[in-house]
């Protein structure tokens, strides 16, 4: 590797760009460069400690990796009220959150539902599980036929006069909208329509092929609107039939229970 080269201007800005982000063997790789190189440039940029071990990134190094901006709503709904495994570790005299990855992926594992891999960059914390890849997989699908931004007046609009019709369910609409029956319902809620979608027919009887792939889907981490177009139901009678069989809607409970 190029150890005594000068550093050009480019290659500066990715360093600063990623310092943290990815490992110190990505940055190697990706810069033809030694690790005491690397080390010593970004010391004398000032771009702080790495901390990097192999077996742990810092939580603010797992948010930029997972693209999640600010963690402070993260610190309450994940570590407070799900249990994620987060430590501390000393430098000199700084106190940092660490997450060891292993810790992480199986945590990750039960908590699918709160995860967007799609903007997560494939093996940015090393080798992933099959399931990742999946996951990731259907994020990109979910994203590409979902609406995620936030709702506009023509929309908000073109919402109303829907439900006006008396004629479209939760699926209908999901389907003309382009957004999520959660988000849909939401949003119904939040405008304070006293409309509402009809109610499908949830009556027809299940085969058992259709039950056992209901099972593989819900194990590959599928949320309920992909699994209702892919098997043919409507996504309510999809949450009546997980509840009916498993106790619950949560599906990261689920995939514990069929576990």
């Amino acid at each position: 590797m190029g150890q005594q080269r000068n550093w050009k201007k480019e290659e500066i800005q990715y360093l600063e760009d990623n310092w943290g982000k990815l490992s110190i063997i990505s940055l190697m790789k990706n810069l033809n460069r030694t690790e005491n190189a690397i080390l010593i440039k970004a010391q004398k940029l000032g771009l702080g400690p790495f901390l990097e071990s192999g077996d742990y990134v810092t939580w603010h190094q797992l948010l930029i990796a997972l693209g999640i901006d600010s963690g402070g709503y993260k610190n309450k709904s994940w570590i407070e009220n799900r249990n994620f495994p987060i430590h501390r570790k000393r430098v000199n005299n700084c106190s940092f959150k660490i997450v060891y990855i292993d810790e992480f992926w199986k945590w990750a594992e039960k908590n699918k539902y709160l995860l967007d891999f799609s903007k997560f960059v494939e093996n940015t914390l090393g080798a992933e599980p099959e399931w990742a890849k999946v996951k990731r997989k259907h994020d990109f699908e979910k994203n590409r036929k979902y609406i995620m931004t936030p709702w506009t007046k023509t929309e908000d609009e073109k919402l109303h006069y829907l439900l006006k019709q008396y004629k479209y369910t939760y699926d209908d609409l999901s389907k003309k909208l382009r957004r999520t029956n959660g988000a849909i319902q939401r949003r119904i809620c939040d405008l304070g329509f006293k409309e509402r979608p009809i109610k499908a027919d949830n009556h027809i009887k299940w085969t058992d092929e259709e039950k056992q792939r209901l099972k593989e889907l819900i194990m590959l981490g599928y949320g309920y609107e992909l699994m209702a177009e892919i098997i043919g139901k409507s996504s309510k009678a999809l949450r009546g039939t997980v509840y009916r069989f498993y106790g619950s809607e949560n599906l990261d409970k689920v995939r514990s229970v069929i576990e």
